[in-house]
Parts: structure tokens; C-alpha cells; sequence
């Protein structure tokens, strides 16, 4: 049953990816887009990797402040745990990274991975948020399609009907797991217990920061990890020189960053292949950057953001002696420790 919902979803990210990768190149003259390759400034590449790989480190602060309310771990191993969960982002469908993110800190860390996982929707309800203030801004000095709009409505929605649920459960968490309970007697007793148990170590995750001020603090990284992505397609602009060859304006990274984050959210394969480089390609295309040296700039920064991510991923989780095969097994589907399943007879008698 699990292989078979992943398969499905893989497949029509696949047809997805497929579907965009057609679109970007249907219209393209590829001896322009070899040029465009070989007058490209590779040394740029350096403070973009310096620079990708900081945002990254400032996500593992920002993710220390939203588990400290639970626990204090060190950035080292958030760090390590981040990037193994991107690296299988990469090769894994529906955002499962995510998952392995989780996982991977709960094996590593005194954290469940209901908890680790809940503060990582936060994390990216609060990246959703920050998107959109981007939009709105971004709105003031460039004309958008009607499409980037109604997509940022859509984001909108969602985001704040995501959170107000989360609310709505942690407020009223017995009554949530009691109404859940109920809800999953039909069930063999182990597979209830294990969504019932898994919930309430999810709801332990969601919790206020632990000072005032570190609401600022996350909105200050915010704020950083935001920039250091802006940059980082700002400086591959310079790469191509698109900026001096297409007068390129200010705020053109700005629109580039808005339109390609919304490729994340867009089914695709693994990696987001295909919808990236065509959303690129559109955004570009915005500012009179032709479509094939617009689908040369889309590959090569597809490639800077996520084949270092992937290596360095895979790097720390064979360190670590991590199998991301054998945790996207454990991973996907909530799981119990040797630890959760002696606690599983007291939990299901407090909620049953």
C-alpha cells in the first residue's frame, strides 16, 4: 500500500516534469544555448556556493530556535540533519525529504520525529509567508502574470489554513487525539495506536518560542536566508552577464526568486526537473531574455542549487553511516521506536 501511494506520486511528478521539460525546450536553438555556456563566467560560482551553503547553515539556526521550547540541540547536528534531508529531496518524491529530515535528527537527538517533523511545517508555513511578502513587494516595481498571482493566492489559503488547524489541534490537543482515537478504532489496534501516538508527539512540536525576542531572532534569519537566496541567482545573472547584456533591473532577481519558489510547489520528479527550468525560463523572459539563453541560466543554477546540496547530503549521511534508501522506508510512514512502543499501551489507555 505505501509503495503504491509513492509510485503514484512519482509518476505524476514525472509526468509533470516531463510535461515542462517539453515546454522549455520547444522553442529553443541549442548552438545559442552552447554559447551561452561557453561565454559564461564560471568563477561567480564560488561566492554562490559560499553563499547557498550559508543560507542553509542559517536555516539550521532558525530550526534550533523553533525546537528549543522542546529541547536544545546543538546547529551541528541540525545542520547535518537538514542536509541529509535535502539530499533526499533531491532523489525522492512529494517533499519526502522532509521526512528523512525528521527522522534522521530523532535517531541522531532526544527528539521524537512527530516533534522534529511538526516545527519543520512551521518552518515552512513561515517560508510561505515570506514568499508572499516577497510577491507583494515584488508587485510594487514589476507587473506579474495573472497566474503568479492566483498563485500566490493559492498559497496564501493554504498557509493559513495549515496554521489555523495547527492552532486549532494544539489548543484543543486532548480532544483532538480522543476525536482521533475514535476515529481509528476500525483500524488494526497497532496502526491506530501508532497514528494516535504519532500525533501527539507531532502536537508536542507545535509550542511558542521560548522568548520574545526570539521572534525577532527567526525573523531576522528569515529575513538572511531570504537574501542569500536572491543573491545567489543575482550573482548567476552575472555569470551569463545577462545583466549588462539585457539591461536587467534591480529587481530582477527579486521576480526571478518569486516565480522559481513557486516550482517547489508545483508536482514534478524528484529534484523539480523540468518545472524549475521552465519557470526560469518564464521569468526571465519577462525581463526580453530570449528562451535559450534563458534555459541556460535555468540549468546551470538548477544544477549549483541542488547538485552540491546532494553530494554534500550524501556525504555526511554515508559519515554517519546513514542508508537514505532504508530510512525513506522508516521515514514516510510514522514509525515507533523500541521506546514509543512500550509507551504505546499507556497512551492508547489515557486516549481511549
Amino acid at each position: 500500500m505505501k509503495s503504491k501511494g509513492v509510485s503514484f506520486r512519482t509518476g505524476i511528478g514525472i509526468l509533470a516534469s516531463a510535461a515542462f521539460v517539453y515546454l522549455a525546450f520547444r522553442a529553443v536553438d541549442f548552438t545559442q544555448m552552447v554559447h551561452s555556456f561557453r561565454s559564461a563566467r564560471y568563477w561567480y560560482l564560488i561566492p554562490v556556493l559560499f553563499i547557498l551553503f550559508l543560507s542553509h547553515y542559517l536555516r539550521a539556526i532558525r530550526w534550533r530556535y523553533l525546537l528549543e521550547p522542546v529541547v536544545r540541540l546543538d546547529t551541528g547536528s541540525l545542520f547535518s540533519s537538514l542536509m541529509v534531508g535535502y539530499a533526499a529531496n533531491v532523489v525522492m518524491p512529494a517533499h519526502l525529504g522532509e521526512f528523512v529530515r525528521a527522522h534522521v535528527l530523532s535517531r541522531k537527538r532526544p527528539v521524537s520525529m512527530g516533534c522534529a517533523f511538526a516545527t519543520i511545517v512551521v518552518e515552512r508555513i513561515i517560508d510561505v509567508f515570506a514568499l508572499l511578502i516577497l510577491l507583494a513587494l515584488s508587485m510594487t516595481v514589476h507587473p506579474f502574470p495573472s497566474w503568479v498571482v492566483k498563485s500566490g493566492y493559492v498559497m496564501l489559503g493554504g498557509a493559513v489554513l495549515l496554521f489555523s488547524l495547527l492552532v486549532l489541534c494544539k489548543k484543543y490537543e486532548a480532544k483532538t487525539l480522543e476525536a482521533l482515537c475514535s476515529l481509528t478504532k476500525p483500524l488494526p489496534a497497532g496502526i491506530g495506536g501508532r497514528v494516535v501516538i504519532w500525533t501527539g508527539r507531532f502536537l508536542s512540536g507545535i509550542l511558542p518560542l521560548k522568548r520574545g525576542s526570539d521572534y525577532l531572532l527567526a525573523a531576522f534569519l528569515s529575513v538572511a536566508i531570504w537574501a542569500c537566496y536572491g543573491l545567489t541567482l543575482h550573482l548567476c545573472l552575472h555569470a551569463f552577464d545577462f545583466v549588462n547584456i539585457y539591461k536587467l533591473a534591480w529587481h530582477a532577481a527579486l521576480v526571478l526568486l518569486v516565480i522559481t519558489t513557486i516550482s517547489i510547489v508545483v508536482p514534478s520528479s524528484p529534484g523539480y526537473v523540468g518545472t524549475f527550468h521552465y519557470l526560469c525560463q518564464l521569468a526571465l523572459g519577462l525581463f526580453g531574455v530570449p528562451a535559450s539563453p534563458a534555459l541556460s541560466y535555468a540549468t546551470l543554477a538548477h544544477g549549483v542549487l541542488f547538485v552540491p546540496v546532494f553530494f554534500v547530503g550524501l556525504a555526511i549521511a554515508n559519515y554517519e553511516g546513514i542508508s537514505v534508501r532504508r530510512v525513506d522506508k522508516r521515514a514516510h510512514i510514522p514509525h515507533l521506536d523500541d521506546s514509543v512502543a512500550k509507551s504505546q499501551g499507556q497512551e492508547e489507555r489515557k486516549y481511549g
